[in-house]
């Protein structure tokens, strides 16, 4: 079958390879077939850069944080391998003890492995399942590091624990609209909605940058969610046009915005009990921290990987503040996340900002752009209802 892969520093970084299809494993597994896949904010990080030895070498130097290793394995982001860990999908065989989904089902591929059972997963950790396997996380589309899972974007996709794992698209979702709910869409909802649930209402900021579209998510899920205002900031007039479209309000920063971020941040607290950092940038994350109220928090969805990233502890500790950061926990927040979508208050199609065909991938990922999405079309029609009962 063809599989997308990441070569590296080659003239064409990204190249649609043959590769063995994959089998059913376990009689819980399924096979898919994407439909939709996005490219991941994270992704940029290499199919922008050749990032290998800058990496190696920062962390030899002490300028890179060492646990960047341990995520990423020895020599992060090394070709060849399968990209992709985003997509929504067609189930085309099942396993024998599989009962939750139906061959024709449209389905969300969370991107991080999970069993649903673990002590980790009934919590929520859905992405630091204790059952997935020995590597700091598992996942599709990472390489080995993240376990020998493979990419979405190809042909077929082995899942695991597919009565668990897999979430039905609601009907009357467009499919192609959901192609970022394995991580990105979740990312931007966990940094929002829990802490609206506690306060009603209350104001957000959203610092943008380098998470392009996560940033942009969690400002349309707020909007959504009833804050009563969402404050945008970024320079890139893209992104500021889709925030104002969902519903946020736009400020412009200067392209010199680390000088900004300094010279404007509250030097006691600020105004938002609830403050995202979507920058991935040491000097907009700060101004996400100093920006909150007393009590605030702030979740950061972004990549730091410098070794010595500075926060306001003493203003932080004055200010009764909060810092959450990690992965986001997709399969846990989905159900919600879906619940949103087809609420019909947020649409996460406003935010994609390059829609092409599913053949094109191997240019389309690597458009310098806010939300790349490449679909293709069903390999047949769903059945109008499915003999297996929702959960």
């Amino acid at each position: 079958m063809q599989q997308l892969m990441y070569m590296g520093k080659r003239k064409r970084r990204l190249q649609w390879r043959e590769v063995a299809d994959p089998v059913l494993q376990q009689p819980t597994d399924v096979l898919v077939r994407p439909l939709a896949a996005a490219r991941c904010d994270g992704d940029r990080l290499f199919l922008s850069h050749s990032v290998t030895r800058l990496l190696q070498l920062g962390m030899a130097l002490h300028q890179v944080d060492r646990a960047t290793a341990d995520l990423f394995g020895p020599a992060p982001f090394q070709a060849p391998f399968a990209v992709g860990h985003e997509c929504v999908a067609e189930v085309v065989v099942l396993g024998e003890a599989v009962r939750s989904v139906a061959v024709g089902d449209v389905v969300v591929v969370p991107w991080a492995i999970s069993c649903g059972a673990c002590a980790r997963c009934t919590a929520g950790l859905t992405s630091k399942c204790l059952a997935a396997g020995p590597t700091l996380a598992s996942a599709y589309g990472f390489g080995p590091a993240a376990g020998a899972w493979g990419g979405m974007l190809s042909e077929r996709v082995r899942v695991p624990n597919a009565d668990h794992l897999l979430v039905k698209v609601p009907g009357g979702i467009d499919p192609v609209s959901l192609a970022s709910a394995s991580d990105n869409i979740p990312d931007g909802f966990r940094a929002v909605a829990p802490a609206l649930r506690q306060q009603p209402g209350a104001p957000v900021l959203v610092v943008g940058g380098a998470a392009r579209s996560i940033g942009l998510y969690a400002a349309g899920i707020a909007v959504a969610l009833g804050a009563e205002q969402v404050d945008y900031l970024d320079h890139d007039r893209e992104r500021l046009r889709i925030a104002e479209a969902l519903g946020a309000r736009a400020i412009e920063l200067p392209e010199r915005r680390g000088d900004w971020y300094e010279a404007h941040a509250p030097r006691r607290g600020g105004a938002y009990p609830i403050s995202v950092d979507a920058s991935s940038n040491a000097a907009g994350l700060r101004f996400a921290l100093r920006s909150l109220a007393p009590g605030g928090r702030c979740t950061s969805v972004g990549y730091h990987l410098h070794a010595r990233t500075r926060l306001p502890l003493m203003q932080m500790y004055g200010n009764c503040s909060t810092l959450h950061v990690g992965m986001a926990h997709a399969r846990a927040d989905l159900p919600d996340v879906l619940a949103v979508v087809a609420s019909g208050a947020f649409s996460p199609a406003l935010v994609t900002t390059q829609l092409a065909d599913w053949s094109d991938a191997d240019q389309a990922f690597l458009e310098d752009t806010t939300k790349v999405v490449v679909h293709r079309a069903p390999a047949f029609a769903p059945p109008a209802r499915s003999p297996v009962a929702d959960r």
